[in-house]
């Protein structure tokens, strides 16, 4: 193969991305540029539990998903829509036009977890594939939920998560 040339996967490969993204990581930014390498047009599917309260709003998520895209790969902003979903990833997947699923993998844990969920996602939507897609060396400690945590007691999160949502965090924490 070529190298710098995308291999053709189909018509108009559209993948979806879910997550909580409370908030987008460095690890969540690094999975989707791997997957605008492998799809077209990548959905950002941010779950949406009606049980959970998140930090940030479904908005804000959303606001910081593009900002952080923006500042990763500036051109590549038209090939990834961000919407809400509250049902199965298959369906919401498959009512976006998605033939892909994005999972991105930390370590065998998470590798031992997304396996059983692929396996019942093909079952129930065989015409949707999972794609796993490895964190990057330096991504691969990075949680949402440890940011937080982090973040709640005033410690430096700057090598975790992109520039707008250090900023974001920081305006959320009590003076």
């Amino acid at each position: 193969m070529t190298k710098g040339v995308k291999p053709t996967v189909g018509p108009m490969t559209t993948a979806f991305y879910p997550g909580s993204f409370d908030p987008i990581t460095n690890g969540h930014v690094d999975v989707l540029v791997q997957a605008l390498n492998v799809a077209e047009k990548v959905i950002v599917a941010i779950g949406i539990h009606p049980g959970k309260a998140p930090l940030f709003s479904f908005e804000e998520r959303a606001e910081l998903i593009r900002r952080s895209l923006a500042q990763a790969l500036p051109g590549k902003t038209g090939d990834v829509a961000v919407v809400a979903f509250d049902n199965l990833v298959v369906d919401a997947a498959r009512s976006h036009g998605a033939t892909l699923l994005i999972r991105g993998l930390r370590d065998g844990t998470d590798l031992d977890y997304e396996m059983q969920m692929a396996g019942m996602n093909r079952t129930m939507a065989p015409d949707i594939q999972t794609i796993f897609l490895p964190a990057g060396t330096a991504s691969r400690p990075i949680t949402a939920t440890l940011v937080r945590q982090i973040a709640a007691m005033g410690g430096d999160v700057s090598a975790f998560v992109p520039a707008a949502v250090l900023q974001a965090l920081t305006s959320k924490r009590p003076n």
